[in-house]
């Protein structure tokens, strides 16, 4: 049996007493903050960020309260965390700083899953695919059926501020005239009076809208001009809440409760 010298004994126990006190210089580090998952539980509240403008997602009533896709689904989720759903009114343009900021746990509406959001949020999965599509006056159906036809100088484009929507018209439309307009719920009509031709949004509220305005059609909804998808805005790191989001989610899904909420709203 060899025995180890008392250099080598002396060199294996200054490497053994680095070990055990390495840890030691990890301690100073600052706390980990708690997850969502766990202070919405302790506080018992969810808070939730949305516009409110967006059928079928979410809307704000005239008596404050919230109905829609979005609205049903959170009342489920938050119930499942043993809290009930406060919700906080934002607009497009704020929806996501608001969530930075900490005012909420998560955004809602009918919120559009892009790589510049992805910089700044995690996003829970997907759960539709709902790409851009045009609505215009019904009789105009034939005039707005691409990109280009769309872009000429005689077309009024309207669009709304602060989403994907206004980056879809901006990065789309050069030739076209463009109009701002303020709010999303109004944009709809400004289409039937005659003083814009069309809005390019998402397929789920371009059919929504065409069964609450007669006279607007949603243009081909089957075929969007540009692919998109639908996930609920989440705090940014959070890996635990993404993690129970996306479980609840999926779980939802399969067991048929989602698809019930989509077909209340959609048929």
């Amino acid at each position: 049996m060899r025995l180890v010298s008392t250099v080598g004994f002396t060199l294996i126990a200054a490497m053994l007493a680095g070990c055990v006190t390495a840890p030691a210089s990890t301690s100073a580090t600052a706390p980990v903050a708690p997850s969502h998952l766990d202070t919405v539980q302790a506080a018992a509240t969810l808070r939730i960020c949305t516009p409110g403008d967006y059928k079928p997602f979410s809307f704000q009533k005239a008596d404050g309260s919230y109905e829609g896709i979005d609205v049903d689904l959170m009342n489920g989720f938050a119930a499942s965390l043993g809290a009930k759903p406060a919700w906080v009114k934002t607009t497009w343009a704020n929806l996501l700083p608001d969530l930075a900021a900490g005012k909420c746990d998560m955004a809602v509406g009918g919120v559009s899953v892009t790589t510049d959001r992805q910089k700044k949020a995690f996003f829970s999965a997907p759960y539709m695919v709902n790409g851009k599509t045009p609505i215009a006056r019904c009789a105009d159906v034939a005039k707005y059926t691409s990109v280009a036809a769309i872009d000429q100088p005689g077309t009024r484009v309207i669009f709304n501020p602060g989403g994907s929507n206004e980056r879809f018209a901006r990065a789309n439309f050069k030739r076209a005239q463009m109009t701002l307009h303020g709010e999303n719920i109004t944009i709809f009509d400004e289409i039937l009076a005659g003083r814009a031709d069309v809005f390019v949004t998402e397929a789920a509220e371009a059919l929504t809208q065409q069964k609450l305005k007669p006279g607007l059609c949603a243009v081909n909804p089957d075929k969007p001009l540009q692919y998109g998808e639908m996930g609920w805005m989440l705090p940014r790191d959070d890996v635990a809440f993404k993690a129970y989001v996306d479980q609840w989610l999926h779980l939802n899904q399969a067991g048929g409760d989602f698809q019930r909420t989509m077909d209340r709203w959609l048929k």
